[in-house]
């Protein structure tokens, strides 16, 4: 089964090592119809402390490392993957 991957906004980076990402998703309201966003918020681990309060960045869903801590940090949205010269 293929892991989850999810894009959302940084909004604590305090403790060590994590990150707490909010991430928002927009629903269709069950009576009225009107588009409404609902948002999550997720402990990410951040092994080198290198994503700070504000960016935005992709998760992907790990197994447990602490009590909240399920999901990892994968990286930074828009930033360049350096290409491989062949």
């Amino acid at each position: 089964m293929p892991k989850r991957v999810l894009t959302g906004t940084v909004v604590s980076d305090k403790t060590d090592k994590t990150v707490v990402v909010k991430v928002e998703r927009r629903v269709k309201h069950p009576l009225y119809g009107k588009i409404i966003r609902r948002s999550k918020k997720y402990h990410a681990h951040d092994e080198t402390n290198q994503f700070r309060e504000g960016e935005t960045v992709r998760i992907e869903e790990c197994a447990p490392i602490s009590k909240l801590k399920t999901w990892k940090v994968i990286g930074k949205v828009g930033a360049e993957t350096p290409v491989a010269a062949a």
